[in-house]
């Protein structure tokens, strides 16, 4: 914003300001004229501030001196000059706003694709939100990574990278993105550099690791959940039509994908949020509890909720990413100083 005091004693505004300031140094200007309009000046004054009059809207026929105008209002004046440099400062305070972040990508877990994601996804779009879903091939961990960091190169500004279950280790990975702010876990793997999920999850296994043949295993070394299975362990919670639906719409994941070690842990620079989905039979909830405590996340615990916790409990998952997303900035200005 840029405020312009003119030889006469009068305030101007560039129009690039908000309407109520220039609304007020016009009705001010016009009280001036009112005021002094009994007062006859010489030709030469009428034409000087007839420039202004005509700036500012009016007739220029009857004119009144600069002497008068800072004799009489100058109280009026130093008003509006007060008004207007608080106006300023909140002018130049607001682009913090105006920056908040608003972009969201959301990266699915193994064995299923980017529509789960569609409860979380609208409830996000309603709040103003600009929501994306990575569709990773599940071919290798280097190749989901890279769809991550593929979406994340079209983001306009500040980022809040969302990952459920394998989609966990992704955006650990691939959260070291410039354009990544935040992080939040989902049921989700959260490794170290040279950890990965499956090596991990043995340590602490879950219902899943226990079930025989719960796993399938295709003669190229792809991995899905034996659909029988696939409601009971993966989405207890989901009416049973959804559940076998999903379990009839698998995305085969490669069997390395499990395995790979992670080169980077966007955690341990960036802040995040974890939900613990409390009734997970894919991932062992105190493992979920271990990661999130390791990585100082803000953790929410959703007790009873099952892996497809995003679909199951999207109001409650959406809750979480919302207040993540509108935290972050402050959480990470607060980590620099």
């Amino acid at each position: 914003m840029t405020i312009i005091i003119t030889g006469l004693g009068m305030m101007h505004v560039i129009p690039n300001v908000k309407t109520t300031l220039c609304e007020a140094e016009v009705l001010n200007t016009r009280r001036m004229q009112k005021r002094m309009a009994k007062k006859p000046v010489s030709s030469v004054r009428t034409r000087k501030f007839g420039r202004l009059q005509k700036y500012f809207g009016g007739s220029p026929t009857v004119q009144h001196s600069p002497r008068s105008i800072g004799n009489l209002d100058m109280k009026n004046f130093k008003a509006s000059l007060a008004v207007a440099a608080a106006l300023a400062l909140a002018a130049i305070a607001a682009p913090a706003n105006a920056d908040a972040l608003k972009n969201i990508v959301l990266v699915h877990g193994a064995w299923v694709d980017a529509s789960g994601w569609k409860p979380v996804y609208e409830i996000l779009v309603k709040e103003g939100f600009r929501v994306t879903m990575v569709q990773e091939p599940e071919t290798s961990f280097a190749d989901d990574v890279a769809a991550a960091k593929r979406i994340l190169d079209l983001q306009d500004g500040p980022t809040l990278l969302v990952g459920h279950s394998y989609g966990g280790s992704i955006i650990t990975e691939a959260g070291v993105h410039p354009n990544v702010a935040g992080l939040v876990y989902v049921a989700a793997h959260a490794p170290d550099v040279g950890e990965d999920e499956g090596t991990l999850g043995k340590k602490t296994p879950s219902i899943l690791a226990k079930t025989d043949g719960a796993i399938r295993k295709t003669p190229d070394e792809f991995t899905y959940l034996n659909p029988a299975e696939f409601p009971r362990l993966f989405a207890p919670d989901l009416p049973r039509e959804r559940a076998e639906f999903v379990a009839r719409s698998q995305v085969l994941a490669a069997a390395k994908v499990f395995s790979a070690p992670l080169t980077a842990a966007a955690w341990k620079s960036k802040p995040s949020w974890g939900i613990v989905a409390g009734g997970d039979k894919i991932i062992n909830p105190d493992l979920e509890r271990w990661y999130y405590t390791r990585a100082k996340s803000h953790t929410t615990e959703i007790k009873g909720a099952s892996h497809s916790v995003y679909e199951s409990h999207a109001k409650e998952v959406a809750a979480v990413i919302t207040d993540a997303a509108r935290k972050v900035e402050k959480y990470a200005a607060h980590a620099q100083e």
